[in-house]
């Protein structure tokens, strides 16, 4: 695909802070923000909101295509709308997941939502918070990034959310599952995590959050695509 507008992928393994990175340099640019990890959940919540049953395919396939979300950034924290509704924690519950999980495996609600992400291409831009966004989604993305941690540090990161949110977490045990998803995301047949081969690699264990948005801010600009600023 051609892309008129400016694209920023972000791509990379759960912890390494694509998510939080990626909402500060939309809110920064003034730009879209598409979070794709987010949209199984959302034709998930859809379906179950419009009663459409999580095994009907071609209905499934018609909610993903026209599906109705927003990722709007307010003070540097990004929120998941849905038909204009706040769902941000909503579609975050342990059986949201398990729901996602259930259309994801559909090939129709995979289709749908790679047509549906293309359509967040939208000026004056839009930077795509991903796993294969530079690969699949955005191949002709002017700029492209992959950001990676090491395992420990993203197990830590992670250790450090849940306890910031009151939720009891074992270290070893985060870091193990971290560690197989990895395998898992790196070894599948369809849409391997992996870079794009002319993404930017920037690994994000020793920085911080801010240094990387300075970094990513100013590979913008030495594409001409953002201010210095």
């Amino acid at each position: 695909m051609s892309i008129d507008v400016p694209v920023l992928t972000i791509d990379g393994p759960g912890g390494a802070g694509k998510g939080t990175i990626s909402g500060l340099i939309a809110e920064r640019l003034g730009w879209h923000l598409l979070d794709s990890g987010a949209l199984y959940r959302l034709t998930a919540q859809a379906a179950l909101k419009h009663g459409v049953a999580l095994d009907d395919e071609p209905a499934l396939e018609r909610l993903a295509l026209s599906l109705d979300a927003a990722f709007p950034v307010e003070a540097g924290a990004p929120r998941t709308l849905l038909e204009g509704e706040d769902v941000t924690r909503v579609i975050r519950t342990e059986q949201a997941g398990e729901r996602a999980s259930q259309v994801a495996s559909l090939p129709g609600v995979r289709q749908g939502l790679l047509e549906r992400q293309r359509d967040f291409c939208q000026t004056p831009g839009l930077v795509a918070d991903g796993r294969d966004m530079g690969t699949v989604v955005f191949p002709d993305a002017p700029v492209k990034v992959f950001l990676t941690a090491s395992a420990e540090e993203r197990a830590r990161r992670r250790f450090k959310q849940l306890q910031d949110a009151g939720v009891d977490a074992s270290l070893s045990s985060l870091l193990k599952e971290i560690q197989a998803r990895d395998a898992r995301d790196t070894q599948r047949s369809v849409a391997p995590l992996k870079p794009a081969s002319d993404a930017v690699t920037l690994d994000t264990t020793r920085l911080s959050i801010p240094e990387v948005v300075d970094r990513l801010t100013q590979l913008l600009a030495q594409k001409g695509l953002a201010s210095r600023g």
